[in-house]
């Protein structure tokens, strides 16, 4: 199984697009994926079109907000086909709280304790992060493996890059199993040249990390307000066609790794 923290510092990058779109079309080419949402605004469940009465929050604690027992089971919620989510929403402010109770030695390998299922029940674990560093961002990257770091084309996105960076050499002094795997380029403009040096750049400093761009198009933005993933609410759009592709590389790259069958 690949745990993978779909994660950037700054906030309006495309991360739970990204990650909605991928554990989606991941999960229509047979891909098992548990997309966890570690954002208090809730936004997979709206992406999705869902309503899970229980998430992350209850998952993690075994209790909802009443004080009442909650079971693992009943906190994953069947999203699609293969694709099942944990929900986050304002419930994980408490979460926090509640990880900032436990003993010092225990607290930032809860989640990873929690939440990586044993045996082959599933083939992706994708988490869809916040942006910022607390309590719960640490427990996410001791609990993944590997990162896809999206990033807008826009001017201030390398400092945002650089600020990430910061947190992810913390992670990875806790957590040696942690890489950057992927840069992922959105909101990219061919028209612009601010998106074309910006994307240049970071094929130079990012070689092998470098993913294809997802293209602007507001298919991308319409489709979460029906509920829907771009493959559902227009399967011809670019960013439909971009976020095939991306599936295909992190496939492709599991392939070369024997960690999964091939599905292409």
């Amino acid at each position: 199984m690949r745990k993978i923290a779909v994660a950037m510092a700054k906030g309006g990058v495309g991360k739970t697009t990204t990650a909605v779109n991928l554990a989606h079309d991941l999960a229509m080419q047979g891909q098992r994926v548990l997309l966890v949402d570690c954002d208090t605004q809730d936004q997979v469940a709206k992406f999705l079109g869902v309503t899970p009465p229980h998430g992350l929050y209850e998952f993690i604690t075994g209790r909802d907000e009443k004080g009442n027992r909650v079971l693992k089971k009943e906190a994953i919620h069947s999203a699609r086909d293969n694709l099942w989510i944990l929900a986050g929403g304002i419930k994980l402010v408490e979460l926090k709280n509640w990880l900032g109770e436990q003993p010092r030695e225990q607290r930032h390998a809860l989640l990873r304790q929690s939440i990586v299922p044993k045996g082959n029940g599933l083939d992706f674990l994708i988490f869809d992060c916040a942006p910022g560093w607390d309590i719960l961002s640490v427990n996410i990257l001791m609990a993944a493996e590997e990162v896809l770091c999206p990033v807008a084309l826009q001017a201030p996105a390398l400092e945002g890059l650089k600020t990430f960076f910061k947190y992810l050499l913390s992670a990875q002094k806790l957590n040696h199993r942690l890489s950057l795997k992927y840069i992922l380029p959105t909101l990219y403009d061919g028209r612009t040249r601010q998106s074309a040096e910006l994307y240049l750049k970071l094929k130079r400093l990012f070689t092998k990390q470098i993913c294809h761009p997802i293209r602007y198009n507001v298919r991308l933005s319409e489709a979460p307000a029906g509920g829907k993933t771009i493959f559902e609410y227009d399967h011809r759009a670019v960013g439909a066609n971009d976020y095939r592709k991306l599936t295909r590389r992190l496939i492709d790259d599991g392939v070369r790794a024997n960690q999964i069958p091939r599905f292409f």
